[in-house]
């Protein structure tokens, strides 16, 4: 894996950006140690910092290992996590013989998984399986052929979960959103006009944009009505979240995807007000080290612009990449963060 340049470095550095670990180590000339980027020890000065490859590179120019962070375990860490992903994608595997599966003690790897990812292994194993089951709902089955084809063995499991998860029963999942309302208004900000739309469970779509033509592609059975006076409130704290940005939101979300996209959304939301991550770190941070294209497709897939901040997420020589609703209102967005 090719080194981030200096910049990269000394961002993550400074944000201790856990999806760094692995990508480099950092060098403290005063101390003679190496650590991982996220370690939480006290930073030293900028000027007796230096950045190297790896711990070989770290221990050739005299130093030694952090006995705090072990930044000669981050490496280990991120293939541990990359192979248990895949192994769940295959079906649930409790986690003692998950850990096992990758050599690390079970309460150990549980935490790893949980910081590497955002969730725990059973979440993400409920995450891939719901997710299956909404994809076999949007097609002709029935809500039963769905249950089994997604790997439930019983059905309150998988109602519970897919209530929670969809938003919604599988059975209007698969009528296309069939007696779901969703409310929508459209808000002045100075980046353009946004979109705000929401069910009773919470928002569902923020776009840049001065109609609701997209909110039935998805659910094309579903009411869309004016929120009208209703989605005020709830609209003008999404207009605040795009003008003061750094300022974060507790909002509440009815946003779905499939486990990695939710794993990327979750990473993003991790990252600092200001600070940036790229596409390959991303998908890192979200457990599956490599993915950079579909890092990249599933900030393309978030359906809440800003409340989940893409923007935050560039290319690795630092560019802007894409961004769906403009790269200047991506900039825009980066700046005022930044002040």
């Amino acid at each position: 894996m090719t080194m981030p340049d200096l910049q990269t470095c000394q961002a993550a550095w400074r944000a201790r950006d856990r999806a760094a670990d692995g990508a480099f180590v950092v060098g403290v000339r005063t101390t003679g140690i190496y650590c991982k980027p996220s370690c939480p020890a006290r930073h030293p000065r900028p000027e007796n910092v230096t950045f190297l490859a790896d711990g070989a590179a770290a221990r050739a120019a005299g130093l030694r290992a952090c006995l705090r962070c072990r930044p000669d375990d981050s490496a280990r860490d991120t293939e541990a996590v990359a192979r248990a992903t895949a192994l769940l994608a295959q079906g649930p595997v409790p986690l003692d013989r998950l850990a096992a599966a990758v050599g690390y003690a079970p309460h150990h790897f549980h935490r790893l998984f949980k910081a590497a990812t955002g969730v725990t292994p059973a979440a993400w194993a409920r995450g891939l399986r719901i997710a299956r089951a909404g994809d076999a709902l949007t097609g002709s089955g029935t809500v039963t052929e769905a249950m089994y084809e997604a790997g439930y063995e019983a059905p309150a499991r998988f109602y519970r979960d897919a209530e929670r998860r969809m938003g919604m029963s599988p059975s209007v999942w698969a009528r296309g959103g069939r007696g779901v309302t969703i409310r929508w208004t459209v808000a002045a900000t100075t980046l353009g006009s946004l979109l705000v739309a929401a069910t009773d469970k919470g928002i569902c779509r923020v776009a840049f944009a001065d109609d609701a033509a997209d909110l039935s592609r998805r659910f094309p059975l579903a009411t869309i009505e004016s929120g009208g006076d209703a989605l005020a409130d709830l609209a003008a704290r999404v207009v605040a979240a795009v003008e003061v940005p750094a300022r974060g939101h507790d909002l509440p979300l009815d946003i779905r995807g499939t486990a990695f996209q939710e794993a990327v959304w979750q990473a993003l939301a991790r990252i600092p007000a200001g600070e940036t991550l790229s596409y390959a770190e991303l998908a890192a941070a979200a457990g599956s080290p490599g993915a950079t294209r579909a890092a990249g497709s599933a900030c393309g897939a978030n359906p809440v612009a800003v409340l989940v901040p893409c923007h935050r997420a560039l290319r690795r020589d630092g560019s802007a990449g894409g961004y769906a609703w403009g790269l200047e209102r991506k900039a825009a967005l980066l700046a005022r963060e930044r002040g």
